[in-house]
């Protein structure tokens, strides 16, 4: 019997509702508007941050969201837990219509993610799980059922030939970066390519042995999936040091990253 804390029964209640409205916005000719940073943003992505943020006031923790007013450092260093949220996880994905978007939420303790919701609106199923509780699957309609809820097992085995799962903009001399971390000689390499924190299901599911990041991710891209990662005997850790990465910063961006199933570090 699955045995979670009611706040993240409301989390993922708040995904799915979320997920709900974002497909509806799927289903239409969808404006866009640029951000100061470059990114695109649409009412399916503000929509779907207000449905997460009215269901998780109910608990009583901070929000660190991507389409929400950030608290200053100063404030928020005093924070021992946070919620870390991206409602529309690969808003180019969404726009390009290819499915691989996603809703993430995070429960963040000390810096560190316990607790992960990764959500897809078009095959309405979520991943969540946490070193406490395991991970699982469901479906939209099994959330009042959780004896339903499928258990996730670490796979033992490296898939053969090796599997890779990167963003659809992993080019060649980013591969160079990544052997130059990882010892790969022994494999022969396959990558499969999508967008958004959708990777972690191939992650969670055995479906891929190694995500690689050299570009740019925020903290609540990655949150939910380190949580998830970090629950079934695998790792998300920055290049830069090796150590595992930390959430809440003063800067919310994440440093380079590789995260690595269990099978792989075993």
């Amino acid at each position: 019997m699955v045995n979670i804390p009611e706040i993240y029964t409301i989390a993922i209640k708040a995904s799915i509702e979320a997920a709900s409205v974002i497909m509806e916005v799927y289903k239409q000719d969808v404006d866009t508007t640029i951000k100061s940073d470059g990114s695109p943003v649409t009412i399916a992505d503000l929509a779907a941050s207000k449905i997460i943020a009215r269901h998780l006031k109910q608990t009583g923790i901070p929000i660190i969201g991507e389409e929400i007013e950030k608290e200053q450092f100063s404030k928020r260093t005093f924070w021992t837990e946070n919620w870390c949220v991206d409602p529309l996880d690969g808003t180019k994905m969404f726009l390009l219509k290819n499915d691989e978007f996603s809703v993430n939420i995070a429960h963040v303790v000390n810096e560190e993610p316990v607790f992960g919701i990764i959500c897809s609106p078009t095959e309405k199923i979520i991943l969540i799980g946490g070193p406490k509780y395991g991970v699982y699957t469901l479906n939209f309609e099994d959330i009042e059922t959780p004896e339903v809820w499928k258990r996730i097992q670490p796979k033992s085995q490296l898939n053969d030939p090796l599997i890779i799962t990167c963003s659809r903009n992993f080019f060649h001399d980013q591969e160079t970066i990544l052997k130059e971390h990882l010892n790969l000689e022994p494999y022969e390499l396959s990558y499969l390519r999508k967008g958004s924190a959708l990777k972690f299901f191939d992650l969670a599911l055995g479906r891929a042995d190694v995500y690689p990041r050299f570009a740019p991710t925020m903290e609540w891209d990655i949150a939910a999936g380190q949580a998830i990662m970090e629950a079934l005997g695998g790792t998300v850790i920055s290049t830069l040091d090796t150590k595992k990465l930390r959430y809440n910063k003063e800067s919310l961006f994440n440093p380079y990253f590789i995260a690595k199933t269990k099978a792989f570090l075993s």
